[in-house]
């Protein structure tokens, strides 16, 4: 398997520098960070390491879902997954990452709700990334849409 690459220029202290975010492999962007932005409700335009680690899990997590979902005998007709990464303060000092919540609405066919959330759940647990971020409390919410 690849190596997947991104690289960062920062200028300046934490609190009054920035940087640029390259997706290197991809090539299809580069994007501003900053700390104030990071820690603001409003991102104002810039992204930030938990929105990128939101980005890969619920993309990794969809593409193990759908995986799983087939091996138990059902046809993924749609995926939404949503990963909200939380980042707060570390009582040893500094921030980490608090919590990871995974929220899931599948069309799936061929399946009931049982067989969708244990899927779920297993998904939860094997995709990639779920298992970089076992320092970090994931809850999931799983549910089949009508």
């Amino acid at each position: 398997m690849p190596t997947r690459t991104a690289r960062t220029d920062w200028t300046g202290s934490l609190q009054d520098g920035s940087g640029k975010v390259e997706l290197s492999s991809s090539k299809v962007g580069t994007y501003d960070v900053s700390f104030p932005s990071r820690a603001a409700d409003d991102a104002a335009g810039t992204t930030s390491p938990e929105e990128l680690i939101a980005a890969a899990h619920s993309s990794c997590y969809a593409m193990q879902l759908s995986n799983l979902l087939a091996e138990a005998g059902g046809t993924p007709r749609a995926l939404e997954v949503k990963a909200d990464v939380s980042l707060g303060e570390d009582p040893a000092g500094g921030f980490r990452l608090t919590g990871i919540a995974l929220t899931v609405r599948g069309e799936v066919d061929s399946l009931d709700e049982e067989a969708f959330v244990k899927a779920a759940e297993d998904a939860k647990a094997s995709c990639p990334v779920s298992k970089a971020l076992t320092g970090v409390e994931i809850t999931l919410d799983a549910a089949l849409e009508a």
